[in-house]
């Protein structure tokens, strides 16, 4: 598959500058550019590899001045890094796409399964499950009883969604990832932990994307939701009745606990953790390994420790504590020249 400057400069609604007839079939990182491959340039530290690439085109910031000549064709649009994301997914759209269900598939009579489905061989679709227009299912993945799956969606191996949940429209769900299992719902008593049944359903709102080896649990009572267009990552656990706002992303290794409501355009960084119950507001970013235990109200907030905090007021309180061990040892000397003092007397 080839493009050339000029192609790509409309599709983008960018501007040219160099060779409009130069062609590109690939990609590659601006340091790590070969002939015939367009790159992607936006952050200052990586300029110098602007006069050393040799990629053939480069998606470069309008406002780029380079300082000294350079080899590549220029096309200048406002954003490289949405540019390169919309070309990557133009890419991958025009590949082909499987179709047609393998006879070593296990569905059920029952099933209702769209048109221009893919089933892999040894996926498993079971009663009353659903499976929308266009969606691809690998192999080892299973549909239980009554769960639904939207259009276009792509579930990757070894994906398990359990009765009764819901998938929607074009969400991707990689390798390994659970939708649908029982909350972490016991009682303590004298003989142990009496398990309380989870009798409500997990939901995936449309565009949502699950990572690998990624947890959301069905509710004890009415629905776990993940709203549209929320990301999550690898190795993410979503406890039961947990509620997801549109657009959040949680990053690897994310926990939140049960009946928690993280609200819209959220992103919770690394082994960010959560507790139960409570609220996080819009807008809020919480940096790797924090602790959020109590509800965030105001929106727009980023947080940063464990308990959160304000960023900023977390940032003065570690630089506080890399000075702890002169200020004890200051102040161990201050007890003895009062000590001292004091005997003078």
């Amino acid at each position: 598959m080839e493009f050339k400057a000029q192609q790509i400069a409309e599709y983008l609604g960018g501007t040219v500058e160099g060779n409009p007839d130069a062609s590109v079939s690939t990609f590659a990182k601006i340091e790590e550019g070969v002939e015939g491959a367009l790159s992607f340039y936006y952050d200052p530290k990586f300029e110098p590899y602007m006069y050393q690439t040799q990629s053939s085109v480069v998606l470069v910031p309008t406002t780029f001045q380079p300082s000294q000549p350079l080899s590549p064709t220029l096309i200048r649009v406002a954003d490289p890094r949405m540019a390169i994301a919309r070309l990557l997914d133009l890419v991958e759209k025009m590949k082909p796409k499987r179709s047609g269900i393998d006879p070593l598939a296990s569905i059920a009579p029952t099933a209702k399964i769209g048109k221009n489905v893919y089933i892999a061989p040894f996926a498993v679709i079971e009663e009353g499950a659903e499976i929308g227009d266009d969606t691809q299912i690998y192999s080892h993945t299973t549909i239980c009883d009554g769960a639904k799956v939207g259009k276009e969606c792509v579930l990757y191996p070894n994906v398990t969604i359990y009765h009764d949940c819901v998938v929607g429209d074009r969400c991707i769900l990689h390798s390994g990832c659970v939708v649908g299992a029982d909350g972490f719902g016991f009682q303590p008593s004298a003989e142990g932990y009496q398990k309380i049944p989870q009798i409500g359903i997990a939901v995936l709102e449309d565009d949502v994307e699950l990572g690998a080896n990624s947890c959301v649990d069905r509710a004890m009572m009415g629905k776990t939701i993940i709203h549209k267009g929320a990301k999550i990552d690898n190795l993410v656990q979503i406890g039961h009745n947990v509620e997801v706002g549109s657009n959040t992303v949680l990053c690897g290794q994310v926990g939140v606990a049960g009946s928690t409501k993280i609200g819209e355009w959220c992103t919770l960084t690394g082994q960010v953790g959560v507790a139960g119950h409570i609220v996080v507001a819009d807008h809020t970013t919480a940096g790797a390994q924090s602790g959020i235990s109590g509800s965030i109200k105001k929106p727009g907030q980023t947080l940063l420790g464990s308990p959160a905090i304000d960023a900023k007021v977390a940032m003065r309180s570690y630089i506080a504590t890399k000075g702890l061990p002169d200020m004890v040892a200051k102040l161990r000397q201050l007890q003895k020249d009062v000590e001292a003092l004091k005997a003078e007397k």
